[in-house]
């Protein structure tokens, strides 16, 4: 059966689909630098003796082409995830890396027969609107000014009134973060390199993932390790903004099953897919289905703070990725479970709480309304 490089193999999307790769009868080779704030105890012991490990850096040359070397298919997780505003270190590691693996592929003239790389759907950045009088937009970020002064929702810029959120296609691209940006900056990659020399590509525009191993030691790894954190510890979950944003919140199996379809897939040589939960739910409602599964007496809190950088409502148009034939089948209900299970195993958790929200508060990613 042919080999699949996964880079990225040891963490969370990377081992579950490393664990559907091998399910699926083909050998696995994962690149993983086991980064020490995701893997701070080493190589994690879910991963199957079955996968060939190397450990290196997806921006090291060498180390790349020990990896590429008699493999088929390159799926491309590994990126640098953070709050921080370290803007060199996106482009470095998530674009640099993806251009590393189109140089080092024709070059060496390598076999490879498809390529899949993680995208995000902070791409879209906020998305599409619409307003009754003056039809759709792209709009850009939310001003600081606005959201200063606890007005969240997006305005339409004829007429200032707010504007309905639409479901997000593949088709919009208006990235605002750096980590954005060097996704978006990733799919351009593979449709111009794939298209030149004809390497067949795909890129994965994930939503809110969730499920096991989703690192409990990094701070980035979203909503699910904070709320629960916050819960374990008898506190209440806090919503930024006023809790009614939506998202879209996708199980991390489910995703897994994506990636694989999509690198078995020929029938779009470079296409961009959604790969969303296809259910919106608001923040405050996720809190309350955290509560729920916690059997917490609690309630979600709403202070009026807001992190920068954030989306008001990201919901994905799945229809792309359905016509391949995948569909969601794991319940935003169903994630929270498995992250509960998973997050069992961990004591002290107080420490890490306390140290995601020192860090976040320091460097001015989260921040209070200052005006009515």
């Amino acid at each position: 059966m042919a080999r699949v490089l996964v880079t990225g193999g040891a963490g969370f999307i990377g081992s579950h689909t490393v664990d559907r790769l091998l399910a699926s009868g083909y050998q696995v080779r994962i690149l993983d630098n086991l980064q020490e704030r995701v893997h701070p105890l080493g190589a994690p012991t879910y991963l199957p003796r079955e996968a060939e490990l190397q450990v290196g850096s997806v921006t090291d040359r060498s180390a790349m082409e020990r990896a590429l070397d008699d493999v088929e298919y390159v799926i491309h997780l590994a990126a640098y995830q953070d709050y921080l505003p370290d803007f060199s270190t996106f482009i470095h590691v998530n674009a640099e890396s993806s251009a590393l693996i189109f140089e080092i592929v024709v070059e060496r003239h390598l076999p490879i027969r498809k390529m899949v790389f993680a995208s995000s759907q902070s791409v879209a950045g906020e998305g599409i609107y619409n307003c009754e009088e003056h039809g759709r937009f792209t709009p850009g970020q939310r001003p600081l000014r606005q959201l200063e002064r606890g007005d969240w929702e997006v305005h339409c810029p004829g007429c200032g009134r707010e504007m309905t959120s639409l479901l997000i296609s593949e088709s919009v691209c208006q990235p605002h973060t750096a980590y954005a940006i060097s996704k978006y900056s990733i799919e351009l990659l593979a449709r111009g390199l794939g298209n030149r020399y004809q390497l067949p590509t795909a890129c994965m525009r994930y939503t809110y993932v969730q499920g096991s191993r989703n690192s409990f030691f990094n701070a980035y790894s979203g909503i699910c390790r904070r709320f629960a954190l916050r819960i374990a510890n008898g506190l209440a979950p806090v919503c930024y903004e006023d809790g009614l944003q939506l998202r879209d919140y996708v199980n991390v199996a489910d995703v897994a099953r994506a990636n694989v379809l999509a690198m078995e897939s020929e029938v779009e040589e470079h296409g961009v897919y959604n790969v969303g939960g296809g259910r919106a739910v608001s923040v405050l409602e996720f809190a309350r289905i955290m509560l729920d599964a916690s059997e917490s007496s609690l309630e979600p809190e709403v202070p009026g703070v807001y992190r920068l950088g954030d989306t008001r409502h990201t919901v994905s148009d799945i229809s792309g990725i359905e016509r391949l034939g995948w569909k969601p089948t794991i319940p935003v209900e169903q994630n929270v479970v498995e992250y509960l299970e998973w997050m069992s195993g961990f004591s002290d958790t107080a420490d890490y709480l306390a140290e995601a929200e020192r860090v976040m508060r320091e460097h001015r990613v989260i921040r209070s309304v200052t005006s009515a």
